[in-house]
């Protein structure tokens, strides 16, 4: 027998039983489908983290205020809040060469009312870098200038949420709004944002000077954190070096007193996402794989049974001439095809599924051509592992007792 007509023979058997075929191929189907639409899911949960920590702005750091060890009681992040001024972070800006931009950021919650309509919100006091440091555009309106920042004036970049509950439908440039019974001017609206990292909206808020927020609203001198961006993604770790030393040099702190501040490296936050994200993905990956082992399985059970069938047959084909060779590659053949076909069906529905998932549940997706390409590969895989031993008991018959077989 050749090539082609040991094809022919293989298709031909397949066809003789369709439904098992098909029945047999389902466990393959579903295998695959299972891998292609769980890795999608993993993968677009990543990507969907990523870009949301990318949205925070680029090669960014944040520096906060903490605790020292007093009395034997240590405190962490963010325990006091005064040991963050605005001289340390013109000091950041001015003396460490990694360092692009820093703002200094001040919080305040208030109740923001304009005309009939109210809507408690943040308020941030932030300088006229940060929209560069967050790569946040204006949407309408400027930001506030550095003049505005020297004279504390009373003005105000709103927030898209903000916006949407207090100006329904007007414009609310040059409007003037209150917070916490002052006066503030809108000189901006921001572009939508959406969610961020943590879950939070970030168009529900207002920005402001910071130094009309230390002064105006909350009466204080220090800053609550500071957002700084390097000049480089790959000068992130040296600017953290930079702002620790000097940090620790203008605080006075000896070499064995801990830093009253903490520098995050929003780097570490990116590898660190994408690195539970992949182990997820691959353990998605891996639940979804046992079913292809199953229908693998299925596919060895199915063809010794084929082989079991049709044992006269294989007798009369080795009484006329047919090798052992041949025989083996006949079953064998059959198996990948199922193998194959059922590869081929599943990528079609895990692809399906993959663009129904963000439709139907919401769920980020992103299917992924590695996926599909090794479900290929696997599916082939598969074929030949579990086919291999029923085509050698089939090539390992003796034509006598083949053909004496009822």
């Amino acid at each position: 027998m050749n090539l082609l007509v040991i094809f022919r023979v293989a298709f031909r058997a397949l066809a003789r039983n369709k439904m098992r075929s098909a029945l047999t191929m389902l466990g393959i189907i579903i295998g695959v489908a299972a891998v292609i639409a769980m890795v999608s899911v993993g993968q677009g949960a990543q990507a969907s983290i990523q870009e949301q920590i990318s949205s925070m702005g680029t090669n960014m750091l944040f520096v906060f205020p903490g605790s020292m060890n007093q009395g034997g009681v240590r405190g962490g992040t963010g325990t006091t809040t005064n040991t963050l001024t605005v001289e340390d972070i013109e000091a950041i800006r001015r003396e460490c060469p990694s360092v692009a931009m820093a703002s200094p950021i001040v919080r305040a919650g208030a109740q923001i009312v304009f005309g009939n309509q109210n809507w408690n919100t943040s308020v941030q006091g932030v300088n006229e870098e940060f929209p560069q440091i967050r790569k946040w555009a204006v949407q309408s309106g400027e930001f506030f200038t550095e003049a505005d920042i020297r004279t504390a004036a009373r003005v105000a970049v709103l927030g898209q949420t903000v916006v949407d509950n207090l100006f329904p439908g007007a414009d609310p440039l040059g409007q003037m709004v209150r917070v916490r019974e002052l006066p503030f001017r809108v000189i901006g609206v921001m572009a939508k944002r959406g969610q961020g990292a943590r879950g939070e909206d970030q168009d529900d808020m207002i920005f402001a000077p910071y130094t009309a927020v230390q002064k105006k609203l909350l009466s204080i001198t220090f800053v609550h954190f500071a957002n700084v961006s390097a000049i480089s993604p790959n000068a992130t770790y040296a600017a953290e070096q930079q702002i620790t030393d000097l940090l620790r040099q203008r605080h006075k702190l000896g070499p064995n007193q801990e830093s009253d501040f903490s520098v995050r490296n929003q780097t570490d936050w990116a590898e660190s996402a994408a690195a539970t994200n992949q182990i997820m993905t691959l353990l998605l990956g891996s639940i979804a794989s046992v079913s292809l082992l199953v229908g693998g399985i299925g596919i060895m059970n199915i063809m010794l049974v084929s082989v079991t069938e049709r044992t006269r047959e294989i007798g009369i084909r080795m009484a006329i001439g047919a090798r052992s060779t041949a025989v083996r590659t006949q079953f064998l053949i059959e198996s990948i095809v199922l193998s194959l076909l059922g590869g081929l069906f599943g990528i079609l529905l895990g692809v399906s599924l993959s663009l129904l998932i963000p439709q139907m549940l919401g769920w980020p997706t992103l299917v992924s051509v590695t996926a599909i390409l090794g479900s290929v590969f696997f599916s082939a895989a598969v074929g030949i592992f579990f086919g291999y031993y029923p085509a050698r008991k089939a090539a390992g018959l003796d034509p006598i007792d083949a053909l004496r077989y009822e």
